[in-house]
């Protein structure tokens, strides 16, 4: 019966079922005296939120995680990070190669669904490149961080806190040691250079790196690597230089910085939205206006395959050429001389419109339950669909109700828009019955 019952499990249920039961298991972990810092045990709610913060690499929190966990429960934290940056499927595969354990078709399949779908082919391959590729990245992030940290901080303090901030940079996760993220380094060019490095390249997603790497041996870029590259280096400048204008002359954010630190600061703030929850400002200080553009650049997000969440750099893209080829009259949407398939930009619009639903819905509920402003509520909420872990100030405040709801949040954030992607695909093969029905028009705009 198990074995009949898990042949009708499609990869996208047991990706579902798989962060779920590793939540599941950290918040167990974390509840034990051995895990918290004062040796209590810790209430289940809290246990569970930074569980799901953890694997869903978000970066929220209800409690500071430097103070409030011990060193168990911040390496607990942090292996939640990395596997829940990496994924379910590209940390058993590891598994499977350490004790020469064979790739099954069927685990394939899930592995296939993990990374953004593609080819069969070459999979386990693929798989291991991004475990190489997170090894190298997360080695050099944390040579640079240690390095500058040393000259703060002991040699063996500085290593674990360049350890703990490069994985977590790496995955977009957010979490730190410090209690007020990086505020007290918005000027240091080695910190904010090397985090927000980290962010990008984990925010590209796995298969735009590795397209990059081997494009070393002639290899040509494919259509996503170029939309992904173009969408997001046009967020990221046009958010730092967006972020600069509404902030230079802020008191309380950039105003007392210097050119140069201004310059650190707004470009850092562009970056973190996408979906990394690191702040170089205190995020409560900032201006409406550059909360309701960070709110933006969270609901898009990073890449697909990536460690981020949100709507994906490559949705918002293909959106924007959907609109551009309305706009000439174009029957498709085209770019770098390829066309965009229909049902692409179909489950697009899916995608960001069931994403937006999910967000507005959340947001009232806790307009409703919380008693809080529209524009923080807005902006936690969509910082826990984004993954992404910036924070007004709400989060620590919210009812116990309110954690489980921005829990259920973070969760279908990290799960969401890759089974939610699957499943559309799956129902269109579906339908696909033979039956041509006649057309009719609608007026619309």
């Amino acid at each position: 019966m198990p074995q009949r019952l898990a042949s009708r499990i499609t990869p996208s249920q047991v990706l579902v079922l798989g962060f779920a039961t590793l939540i599941f298991l950290g918040a167990m972990v974390l509840m034990l005296p051995v895990s918290s810092a004062s040796g209590q045990w810790t209430n289940f709610i809290d246990a569970l939120f930074t569980a799901t913060s953890a694997v869903c690499v978000t970066g929220l929190v209800v409690v500071d995680t430097g103070s409030f966990w011990s060193p168990f429960g911040q390496v607990v934290v942090l292996l939640l990070i990395q596997i829940g940056g990496l994924g379910i499927m590209t940390v058993s595969t590891l598994f499977f190669f350490l004790i020469g354990k064979r790739i099954t078709l069927r685990e394939r399949l899930v592995m296939q669904e993990s990374l953004g779908g593609g080819t069969l082919a070459g999979l386990v391959r693929l798989t291991r490149e991004v475990l190489l590729v997170t090894l190298v990245v997360e080695t050099l992030g944390t040579a640079f961080l240690t390095g500058r940290w040393a000259l703060d901080y002991p040699l063996g303090q500085a290593l674990y806190l360049g350890v703990f901030h490069a994985v977590s940079a790496f995955n977009n996760a957010g979490f730190d040691l410090f209690g007020s993220s990086l505020v007290g380094y918005v000027d240091d060019a080695v910190t904010i250079l090397t985090v927000g490095g980290l962010i990008i390249a984990g925010g590209l997603g796995f298969t735009v790196i590795l397209e990059l790497w081997h494009r070393r041996r002639g290899q040509r870029l494919s259509l996503h690597a170029k939309l992904v590259l173009a969408v997001t280096a046009g967020l990221i400048l046009a958010g730092a230089l967006l972020i600069f204008l509404f902030e230079a002359s802020n008191p309380r954010t950039m105003g007392p910085l210097s050119f140069r630190g201004r310059l650190l600061a707004a470009f850092f703030h562009s970056v973190t939205p996408r979906t990394a929850g690191f702040n170089s400002l205190v995020t409560g200080n900032l201006r409406e206006a550059t909360l309701l553009l960070t709110i933006i650049l969270m609901f898009i997000g990073a890449s697909p395959a990536s460690t981020g969440g949100g709507i994906k750099t490559s949705t918002f893209g293909t959106l924007l050429l959907a609109i551009r080829a309305t706009i000439r009259g174009d029957s498709e949407p085209l770019a770098f001389g390829r066309r965009i398939p229909r049902g692409t930009v179909q489950r697009a619009l899916a995608i960001t419109l069931m994403a937006g639903a999910l967000v507005l819905g959340i947001t009232t509920v806790l307009l409703l339950t919380e008693g809080s402003h529209l524009l923080e509520t807005l902006f936690e909420v969509t910082s826990a669909f984004g993954t992404v872990g910036l924070s007004t100030g709400l989060t620590p405040r919210l009812s116990p109700e309110g954690r489980l709801l921005i829990s259920l949040t973070m969760y279908i954030g990290r799960v969401g828009p890759l089974t939610l992607a699957y499943s559309l695909v799956q129902a269109a093969t579906r339908r696909r019955t033979g039956i041509c029905y006649p057309e009719d028009r609608v007026m619309v705009g």
